[in-house]
């Protein structure tokens, strides 16, 4: 694609390969090269638009940089057969007026009706094992395949908008997180409550140690001469004493 001259943004790769795993998030990257010496903007489109996120999914490309942008694919539930994938992108370009700003950079830019020279590259996705021992044969039956022969291919289909942020990952990531504090707000009440009781029993402890040692001190003063009814009062406060321990 460099060696054309019409060619606005030099896209690398023309294949988004995904090593897919079920139930697993899986992201690849591209490079929107501009060697020219204007400023180019950009905005990525998707036939599958639920499926991935993009970041960035528009934005201006300086003369003669380089911008990285990552497609995260969204955790799929089952591969498809034969790891056969028919979702395509595709990266308009238009050149643009030094100092426009990202948030410039809209839809209407990239129709015909703006009167702009609209570039448009399209780019299939292809799954691939997740890394194993590498197939030197497979490899090399795949490089053989022409990805420009594909570019062709469904020119009537429907692009869409791709998303910057996917929605999901940030609501599980926000719902675990009241989660964490409404389990956090619980377990400090508990420990709060038990720490009462805990405080409650060591006064309650200490207060019939008192009381049992003032009758100890009065029975002593009485030269053995008690009554039966103190007898019976320490044993009592003995007990209750026991019990309040062995909470």
């Amino acid at each position: 694609m460099g060696s054309d001259s019409k060619d606005l943004l030099e896209i690398e790769p023309l294949e988004l390969r995904f090593p897919f795993e079920t139930k697993k998030q899986i992201s690849c990257s591209m490079q929107l090269t501009n060697r020219t010496d204007d400023y180019i903007g950009f905005k990525v489109k998707t036939t599958s638009p639920k499926k991935y996120c993009v970041r960035p999914n528009s934005g201006i490309v300086p003369p003669r940089s380089t911008s990285d942008v990552i497609v995260t694919m969204q955790a799929q539930k089952e591969a498809p057969p034969d790891m056969q994938c028919k979702d395509k992108f595709l990266v308009q370009s238009v050149v643009v007026a030094e100092g426009t700003l990202v948030k410039d950079i809209t839809g209407d830019m990239f129709t015909k009706e703006s009167g702009n020279v609209v570039d448009e590259v399209k780019l299939k996705v292809v799954y691939v094992p997740p890394p194993k021992p590498p197939s030197p044969v497979r490899e090399g039956s795949e490089e053989g395949s022409s990805p420009r022969a594909s570019l062709s291919d469904g020119s009537n289909l429907n692009y869409q908008e791709t998303t910057r942020e996917s929605d999901e990952p940030l609501f599980s990531a926000v719902k675990t997180h009241k989660d964490q504090e409404d389990y956090t707000s619980e377990t400090s009440a508990l420990i709060s409550k038990l720490t009462e009781e805990r405080n409650s029993a060591i006064q309650q402890n200490k207060k019939l140690r008192e009381e049992l040692d003032l009758l100890r001190r009065e029975v002593s003063k009485q030269n053995g001469g008690f009554s039966f009814v103190v007898v019976v009062a320490i044993a009592l406060l003995g007990m209750l004493l026991g019990y309040i321990m062995k909470r």
